[in-house]
């Protein structure tokens, strides 16, 4: 009982399986290299590339004899050779370890998986850009502290989101460019005794590089660990924007309107449609940062080279990569079928005092300080809140008793001509916003090209 224990306890297949095609393209890379070395023979290379090809459509067809006693995907596959074609399948692992063979397939499933991660990120941002075009002309209040603040356009907030899924992209193409790195060739830890053709294997696997030394090859997770950081910043951004999602589809807000498929209903309150796409985006964010905490935790402490602390790299990074594809492909649909309440977000607006700053500013052109009509206006909306006026329905005399340099100009002052006056690069005057989505959807396309 205590060794079944201990077995299960080392066991990795009921996660590492997602390996599979990784470590099969690994090997029959390997045995092409050993027979053009002439380490193998071409008949030999032949038996093992038409097993291995075999193993690969098994696991695919759902038909592969899963063994749970060999522990992990390589002596799974190893073990299923032998029984298709006998004694040739103990020469595959000639001149390699499983420490390079797994470190060979991890690269080889983040290059995969990063290309994945960064497509579906893209597919997110043309959603954005998308409904950013189509709301061009609604007006908004934008917030600090969460309080009303001054007036933008929802197509300049939403860019807001659409540059920092930018940025997660390149953090994403960063991550490509440290796993593309062929570790296979170092062997258990020193190297080994053959004369290798590595960058054979390189171009054959599609790695641009082949590692440096043969200790940091097996030991290094850097690549992991990259991939979970930039996983947890995105997410992190995914979590701000269903936040703000959240907080938008109240009736306290009642900015947006999700379509009924993508909330939920109480199970005791008729009424309720709950966001629960948004709120589960916020919450598994929270797991994405778990797993960068514990894969960095597991690393501080390891001596060169491999220790079996290193199996832990891979059901943390495995749950990561789910929670981030299905996370962007659940938001892409549910953003996709927002309906944005256009009236009631420039009424939020208007109502706000968010003029205040124009305000100031038009004393400022009137040759005032900026900090002494900053106090002026100060001064103006609290008697405004006081009197529960909005600052449009304030007159001309009641402007004046604050400062006599209020004209009847001050009226021109509006939601419109505040917009306007932000005609600032990365501003949110209208014309500026759509030369930022026109720049936008040419990043797309050069990402796609």
């Amino acid at each position: 009982m205590r060794g079944q224990h201990q077995s299960s306890y080392t066991v990795s297949i009921h996660y590492d399986w997602r390996l599979y095609r990784e470590d099969i393209a690994g090997s029959i890379a390997h045995a092409r290299m050993l027979a053009r070395q002439k380490i193998l023979s071409i008949e030999d290379r032949d038996v093992l590339i038409k097993g291995l090809t075999k193993i690969r459509e098994e696991i695919e067809s759902g038909e592969f004899p899963w063994r749970h006693e060999l522990e992990d995907i390589h002596m799974n596959i190893e073990a299923r050779l032998y029984e298709l074609i006998g004694e040739p399948a103990g020469r595959l692992h000639t001149a390699r370890s499983r420490n390079d063979q797994v470190a060979t397939d991890l690269r080889l499933y983040l290059l995969r998986v990063t290309d994945e991660t960064n497509e579906l990120i893209s597919q997110f941002q043309k959603v954005l850009l998308h409904s950013a075009e189509s709301h061009m002309d609604v007006v908004m209040p934008g917030y600090t502290h969460l309080q009303r603040a001054q007036p933008i356009l929802l197509a300049h907030h939403i860019l807001a989101y659409f540059h920092m899924l930018n940025r997660d992209r390149s953090r994403f193409q960063q991550v490509r460019n440290s796993a593309d790195v062929l570790p296979l060739g170092s062997g258990a830890l020193a190297g080994v005794p053959y004369l290798l053709d590595r960058e054979f294997v390189a171009r054959e696997l599609g790695f641009t590089k082949i590692s440096s030394n043969s200790m940091d090859a097996v030991s290094d997770r850097d690549f992991v660990i990259e991939y979970l950081s930039a996983s947890s910043i995105m997410m992190m951004h995914v979590s701000r924007l269903a936040e703000e999602l959240v907080l938008w589809s109240s009736a306290e807000f009642g900015f947006v309107h999700f379509s009924d498929e993508h909330t939920t209903g109480s199970s005791i309150m008729p009424q309720k449609r709950n966001p629960d796409i948004a709120e589960l985006a916020r919450g598994r964010s929270g797991r994405v940062f778990g797993h960068l905490m514990g894969l960095l935790a597991v690393l501080k402490g390891l001596p060169l080279t491999y220790n079996r602390d290193l199996q832990e790299d891979k059901e943390g990074l495995f749950d990561t990569i789910d929670t981030v594809q299905n996370t962007l492909k659940a938001l892409t649909e549910s953003f996709a079928g927002l309906e944005f309440k256009v009236a009631t977000m420039r009424d939020a607006a208007d109502k706000s005092y968010s003029l205040a700053t124009d305000i100031a500013d038009y004393l400022v052109g009137k040759g005032i300080p900026f900090r002494r009509a900053h106090g002026i206006v100060n001064a103006l909306v609290r008697t405004a809140e006081a009197t529960k006026k909005g600052l449009s329905e304030m007159t001309l005399e009641e402007y004046q008793a604050f400062s006599p340099l209020f004209g009847t100009d001050i009226f021109k002052v509006t939601l419109d001509s505040s917009l306007a006056a932000r005609d600032v690069h990365g501003g949110t005057a209208p014309q500026r916003v759509k030369e930022a989505l026109r720049e936008a959807w040419r990043i797309v396309s050069d990402t796609e090209s």
